[in-house]
């Protein structure tokens, strides 16, 4: 069944200035689009302007490629079940060369079985992370060594980051668009 929706419309004739620049730099930023967490946001400019300026480094600068910044954003939507976070993103994955597979099992909860050490390093440091709420000092160290330490402190705001997003889709009950109730990956539990 179809829940209503939590967050009212609002048209830009009814956005205060702040919200209009804030929704002006989305749609002039790499993105173009308001899909995801940012109609929440325009409710709050304030957060949603610096937390769209976080994200556009978070997804596009991190020092990681495309690929494992995609996995290590699988990894929070599976962990928070995020609908349209794992919808807008699963296809980026794959077309960055993420296996299906491997989505498919990280989408199930299961371990995955990683042909790519990168690959398999930004899954345990994430897993780590979100389940024990600490990273093994094992993979901290792989990590730094494959990454180096910037881009190990980036993967970490990447993580938060998309935690955030998903955290704000969840509690709104957002959904990606053109995303339907028969397009949902994770079983969605009563409101």
């Amino acid at each position: 069944m179809t829940q209503p929706p939590r967050l009212p419309a609002i048209s830009r004739e009814q956005m205060a200035p702040d919200q209009i620049a804030m929704l002006d730099a989305i749609l002039a930023g790499p993105r173009k689009n308001l899909n995801g967490p940012f109609v929440a946001w325009i409710h709050s400019p304030e957060l949603g302007e610096l937390a769209q300026r976080l994200g556009a480094f978070c997804r596009y600068d991190t020092g990681l490629p495309l690929r494992l910044s995609e996995l290590a954003i699988l990894t929070t939507a599976a962990c928070w079940q995020s609908q349209a976070e794992w919808h807008i993103h699963l296809p980026i994955a794959i077309e960055a060369g993420l296996s299906p597979q491997v989505a498919e099992q990280i989408r199930r909860g299961e371990t995955p079985q990683f042909t790519l050490r990168d690959e398999r390093v930004v899954w345990q440091f994430a897993s780590e992370l979100y389940r024990g709420k600490r990273v093994s000092d094992a993979t901290y160290a792989e990590a730094c060594e494959l990454f180096g330490l910037p881009v190990v402190v980036n993967l970490v705001g990447l993580l938060g980051y998309y935690a955030l997003v998903a955290m704000t889709l969840n509690t709104f009950g957002m959904r990606a668009e053109g995303q339907g109730e028969g397009d949902l990956p994770f079983a969605e539990p009563a409101r």
